[in-house]
């Protein structure tokens, strides 16, 4: 029995699925950062015949799993795409359900993200949401700050163009002089002090990276399921990790594994 198998003993069967993977995961080479794109809550909920906000609400529980699974691995930095900025488009009542689905799951896991030391960050244009959601936000993520495991980073009210467009904006306002660096670049993002994701994970078989971490996921390792957001669990967390691990990463060079630490 490896480590990760004693850290999920109280969650898994010894003889469980899960447990299996963890066995062939090797603990040294989790990827860094891993990036979600959660979709599938809408279809989730068209083929039981109900409304698209059951799948919003459905999908928590993926939320839930997910997060405790990447504390305990431990993955350093989980980035969650909850809210897009093209998402607004939607209509009001399932925009505002949205909203307090957020505000809701604050309230009642935070005391679950401090027992796993999971610190809470948030990316995207937050001062654009409602000034509600904007308290609980800021309220989560100051309660955590000082914790030391698993940043669990959600982007809301998000996009990949429009984080870029802020970068330079930014960068012009500082005056920063030509030319322009990457490193000037990297250093005006959301995501300003976490590395970039190592595998980016998208349900629901959707074959596009839909606007997110558009910069960051240069070299990311894609990982599709056909498996519906709120469906998805710790076993399909741990495949998608096993498949990462087996794969060779060249960045655009020589053979590297995938654990590689390229600078």
């Amino acid at each position: 029995m490896n480590g990760l198998v004693k850290k999920f003993k109280s969650i898994f069967d010894p003889s469980s699925p899960e447990a299996e993977l963890l066995e062939r995961i090797d603990p040294k080479k989790l990827p860094r950062h891993i990036a979600v794109i959660m979709d599938g809550n809408g279809r989730w909920a068209k083929q039981r015949k109900l409304p698209r906000v059951a799948g919003h609400r459905a999908g928590i529980k993926a939320v839930r799993a997910v997060v405790e699974a990447a504390a305990r691995l431990p993955i350093s930095v989980l980035t969650l795409y909850a809210f897009s900025a093209e998402n607004w488009k939607r209509p009001r009542s399932e925009v505002s359900t949205l909203m307090n689905l957020l505000k809701n799951y604050i309230r009642k896991e935070l005391s679950t993200i401090q027992k796993n030391g999971i610190r809470f960050l948030t990316i995207g244009r937050i001062d654009e949401l409602p000034q509600s959601v904007q308290k609980e936000l800021r309220f989560a993520e100051e309660e955590t700050r000082g914790n030391k495991g698993t940043k669990m980073v959600v982007a809301l009210n998000y996009s990949g163009r429009l984080e870029l467009v802020d970068a330079f904006n930014q960068l012009l306002k500082e005056g920063v002089p030509y030319p322009i660096s990457e490193d000037n670049i990297e250093k005006s993002l959301y995501t300003v002090g976490l590395p970039d994701p190592d595998l980016m994970i998208r349900t629901s078989g959707e074959m596009r990276v839909s606007n997110f971490l558009l910069w960051q996921i240069a070299y990311a390792e894609i990982y599709v399921t056909e498996v519906l957001w709120p469906d998805f669990r710790e076993i399909h967390l741990l495949k998608a990790i096993l498949e990462f691990q087996q794969r060779e990463r060249r960045y655009g060079g020589l053979r590297f594994t995938s654990f590689d630490n390229v600078q």
